[in-house]
C-alpha cells in the first residue's frame, strides 16, 4: 500500500506541455517538475522556451524545449518524433497551448474561427494520437489532461464578451475529453480536463483591462482571480497514480463561479 505522498510522486515519468513558456502551462509544468517529472515545452518561440527552461532549471526541475506552430497540423507529427526521441517516452500529455479572438458573431472572420479551432481542438486531437501511438497505447499506460474553460460550460452574459469561437473549442475539449476517456481506458489512459476560470494571464489582458480585475472578483465566490499556484494540485492529481481511477472528468477551477 502506497503513502498519498507516493501517490502523487511523478519521480521518472516524463511530461509534454504544450504553451508551457509562460502562464498556465508554464505553472503546469513547474508543478509536474517539482514532483520529479522531467518536462519538456512547446511554444512557438524558442527565446521564451528559453526563459521558461532556465526558471524551471533554477527550481532544480530538468526542462526540455521544442519550438513548434501547434496550430500547424504538418509541424505535430515532427513535434511528435522529437519529443518521444528527447524523452524516450511520453507518461504525460498536458494540452495546454490555445488561442482566443473577440468579435461579434455576425461579423466573426472566418479566419479568426480556423484559427483558434485549429489549435485549441484540431491540435489537441492530433497531439492525443501522436502520442498515443507512439507511445501510450503500446506502454499500455498514459495521462492525458486537457486545458478546457468555464468559458467551455456555458456562453457569456450579454454585454461582456464577444468569444464565440473560443466557447465553442473549449465545449468542444470537454467532450473530446468524455470520449477519449471512453475509448482509451482500456489502454490504461486517463483523459480528465481542467476548465480554469480567470487567470491573469497574456491571453485574458485584453478581457481584464475592459472589464476589471475587481468586478471578474466579486463575480467569483471566493471573491479572487486565480494565481500563480491554484492549477498545481489539479494537474498532479490527474497526471499521478493519485488520479487513476479517475477518468472522463472535468474540473473547474474557478473560485466557484461555475457553481453559481
Amino acid at each position: 500500500m502506497r503513502t498519498v505522498r507516493e501517490l502523487f510522486s511523478l519521480e521518472g515519468k516524463t511530461a509534454v506541455v504544450t504553451g508551457g513558456s509562460r502562464g498556465l502551462g508554464l505553472q503546469m509544468a513547474e508543478a509536474l517538475g517539482e514532483q520529479g517529472a522531467v518536462v519538456l515545452l512547446s511554444a512557438r518561440r524558442q527565446a521564451e522556451l528559453d526563459e521558461a527552461c532556465a526558471h524551471l532549471a533554477a527550481r532544480g526541475i530538468e526542462a526540455h524545449s521544442i519550438a513548434a506552430d501547434l496550430s500547424d497540423e504538418a509541424a505535430i507529427a515532427g513535434f511528435a518524433d522529437e519529443a518521444m526521441r528527447r524523452l524516450g517516452q511520453v507518461d504525460i500529455l498536458v494540452n495546454n497551448a490555445g488561442a482566443t479572438w473577440g468579435a461579434p458573431a455576425e461579423d466573426f472572420p472566418l479566419e479568426a474561427w480556423d484559427k483558434v479551432m485549429n489549435l485549441n481542438v484540431r491540435s489537441v486531437f492530433l497531439l492525443c494520437q501522436a502520442f498515443g501511438r507512439l507511445s501510450m497505447i503500446p506502454r499500455g499506460r498514459g495521462r492525458i489532461v486537457n486545458i478546457a474553460s468555464i468559458a467551455g460550460l456555458a456562453g457569456n452574459p450579454p454585454g461582456s464578451m464577444q468569444t464565440i469561437a473560443y466557447n465553442s473549442s473549449k465545449a468542444a475539449v470537454i467532450n473530446f475529453t468524455r470520449t477519449l476517456a471512453g475509448e482509451w481506458g482500456r489502454h490504461g489512459i486517463t483523459v480528465n480536463a481542467i476548465a480554469p476560470g480567470f487567470f491573469p494571464s497574456k491571453m485574458t489582458r485584453g478581457i481584464l483591462a475592459a472589464v476589471g480585475a475587481d468586478r471578474l472578483a466579486q463575480q467569483a465566490p471566493l471573491g479572487r482571480l486565480g494565481d500563480d499556484e491554484d492549477l498545481k494540485g489539479a494537474v498532479v492529481l490527474f497526471a499521478s497514480d493519485a488520479g487513476k481511477h479517475i477518468t472522463g472528468q472535468v474540473l473547474a477551477v474557478d473560485g466557484g463561479v461555475s457553481a453559481v
